[in-house]
């Protein structure tokens, strides 16, 4: 090939390489590939954690109402594992084993429904049972019963928006206040 036409043959080439669209749909979602999966991972991710958050609820709920109607504080169950177990067992997709580990209880009597103040038992990012009690109390007795639970974050960028217990770690709380149900029947009714 004389030497008058190689230039002409290399701009030739780029023009038709610039041109060319084969594999532009490759390179495209190489370039968006890496934030869809990352946006993809944390919305599964939060669905997840509101999925825990309401299963820990309504199983607290129910657990709870065993405590307002007396059943828990006339069987074996009034004691913190107890009741944990209760909790746990109205959990039917998160195990046992895992809830029964992970999951801390405070449950307490008020004078009012005014006197009830709570605060987090968290110190040192880590839940301090040394803040925890159990007390069902008795007939028509004001209870406030919480359920702590360390959700373990997989998706790294939700770290930063999620933190409350360290490096990837949210606390999902839930709390039930009541009076106690007149189950001992003895005296005036609950006022």
């Amino acid at each position: 090939m004389p030497a008058s036409r190689r230039p002409k043959a290399r701009v030739g080439l780029l023009r038709d390489l610039y041109a060319s669209e084969r594999g532009a749909t490759a390179v495209e979602f190489a370039m968006i590939a890496l934030p869809f999966f990352a946006l993809l991972f944390s919305i599964l991710e939060l669905g997840m954690m509101f999925m825990t958050a309401t299963t820990i609820e309504a199983a607290t709920v129910s657990a709870a109402r065993q405590i307002r109607t007396g059943q828990v504080q006339t069987t074996g169950t009034n004691t913190t594992a107890g009741f944990k177990a209760l909790v746990c067992n109205g959990m039917s997709w998160i195990s046992t084993a895992d809830c029964m580990a992970n999951m801390s209880i405070d449950v307490r009597t008020f004078p009012s429904f005014a006197a009830v103040t709570v605060t987090p038992p968290v110190k040192n990012n880590q839940i301090d049972q040394t803040q925890l009690t159990y007390d069902a109390g008795s007939s028509c007795d004001i209870v406030l019963v919480r359920a702590f639970y360390p959700y373990t974050l997989i998706t790294p960028l939700l770290e930063p928006g999620l933190p409350n217990l360290g490096a990837n770690q949210r606390l999902i709380t839930t709390a039930v206040a009541f009076r106690n149900e007149d189950w001992q029947a003895e005296g005036p009714p609950c006022t």
